[in-house]
């Protein structure tokens, strides 16, 4: 099995492009579950009792001793949540000096901090970038107020322009915008004239995601009872290739499903998130946190979702681990080509070897304008994309798994959000 897994990890390197060599270098999440208000559409665990801050910021110190000698050196650091940019000026202080006294970082290391704009001020946005913040993703969703109001958001538009004038006046470099498309009654001029006043600022990146409406959630249980309707999929498909398009236009990468890099010239390297790749590339993470998951030799494992258990783990010297996998070499060969499909790099033909009929399948991909192969790498097209969760399906070993010959009559839409570690996907 180790000598299987070994050779899946082998052939896992391939995702490397030709242009940027993949660091193997690993990535750090810290979860900071606390939020003033829940969002009517998020399923991220996070709590509105911030008195709970200073009892998880003494479990977080405790949980990153556990782990201070099993990673090796960092180059990328996601502050996600919840919302982390509520922490005071102290406890963020305190939680980047604990972050530094237990682990080791690279000197290229991104640091990413998740802001909800209404937190941001000239203050704060200094004492990030002090603390060695250099990139802000920036939980816009939307520049109407009208559209803010339905999705539960606790910021105005007005605040938004003003956090995203306050971040570039005070030097911030790297931005990067969450915007949400699909809300109920929004039109393609609407979702425009979104993205228009999003680019006026030159975020160095996006994400668009489309609304999704979790059972668990307000939004969900509003769409349950008949009292709001999701797009259909025609209009799904059309905002994501409006977005696609207009971004691509005005000079975004369009390098995974929901994320957008721009690309400052033709020599230079796209502003790509960093850490997210880790993520799509089988890279080692590890997610100190509430809900956090953590991937290292084939193996994941997460927390348990609650900050009174993680503490109380804590406090009696375990880890607040709820549950762990080992992965298969097949599970992770199924992994690598779930997410690299849904990227702009695509998968090595490698990875598809090992299904029979693998040829006559990527012929039947390509001629459906899924799928285009470049030497030695399987691409996915924009249509491509907008199947990418069921491109996997047919390169796997399973009697569950469709044929090719499934293609006929299959309608391309867009697809829902890889579940990532509890992080940072909005």
């Amino acid at each position: 099995m180790e000598d299987s897994i070994e050779k899946t990890f082998f052939l896992l390197s391939s995702l490397t492009t030709g242009h940027w060599p993949l660091t193997t270098l690993p990535g750090l999440y810290v979860h900071v579950p606390f939020c003033l208000s829940k969002c009517a559409y998020c399923d991220f665990y996070s709590l509105t009792d911030c008195a709970l801050i200073p009892a998880w910021l003494a479990a977080l110190e405790k949980e990153a001793r556990l782990y201070k000698d099993r990673f090796g050196a960092f180059d990328t650091l996601y502050l996600g949540g919840g919302t982390p940019s509520l922490l005071d000026t102290r406890q963020f202080a305190s939680l980047m000096h604990t972050l530094r006294r237990h682990f080791a970082f690279s000197p290229n290391t991104e640091v990413t901090l998740e802001a909800n704009p209404d937190d941001l001020t000239p203050e704060k946005i200094t004492l990030y970038k002090d603390l060695g913040v250099n990139r802000l993703s920036l939980g816009v969703q939307s520049f109407a107020d009208r559209e803010l109001a339905f999705l539960g958001r606790r910021h105005t538009a007005r605040q938004t322009v003003e956090a995203l004038e306050a971040a570039r006046d005070a030097g911030v470099a790297n931005l990067s915008l969450d915007l949400i498309y699909g809300l109920p009654g929004q039109s393609l001029e609407d979702w425009t004239q979104t993205l228009e006043q999003a680019l006026s600022f030159q975020p160095e990146h996006l994400s668009c995601y489309q609304l999704t409406y979790a059972e668990e959630t307000p939004l969900g249980r509003r769409k349950a009872r008949g009292e709001v309707a999701a797009a259909t999929e025609e209009e799904e498909r059309d905002f994501f290739l409006c977005t696609s398009r207009f971004l691509e236009e005005r000079g975004y990468l369009h390098y995974e499903i929901s994320n957008f890099a721009r690309k400052s010239g033709p020599k230079d390297k796209p502003c790509y998130s960093r850490h997210n790749r880790k993520y799509w590339r089988h890279v080692p993470y590890l997610g100190l946190g509430p809900g956090a998951h953590s991937f290292q030799d084939g193996v994941r494992w997460w927390n348990v979702s609650s900050v009174g258990q993680y503490c109380q783990s804590l406090a009696q010297g375990r880890a607040p681990v709820a549950d762990r996998e080992v992965l298969s070499p097949e599970q992770l060969r199924l992994e690598a080509l779930y997410l690299g499909l849904r990227t702009r790099d695509g998968v090595s033909l490698n990875l598809l070897r090992q299904t029979p009929g693998w040829e006559n399948t990527l012929r039947k991909l390509e001629k459906a304008g899924l799928i285009e192969v470049n030497q030695d790498r399987v691409v996915p097209t924009l249509e491509g994309f907008l199947l990418a969760d069921r491109l996997v399906l047919w390169f796997g070993d399973s009697d569950e798994v469709r044929g090719p010959g499934d293609l006929a009559g299959t309608e391309a839409r867009p697809t829902g959000t890889y579940p990532l570690p509890q992080s940072h996907t909005r």
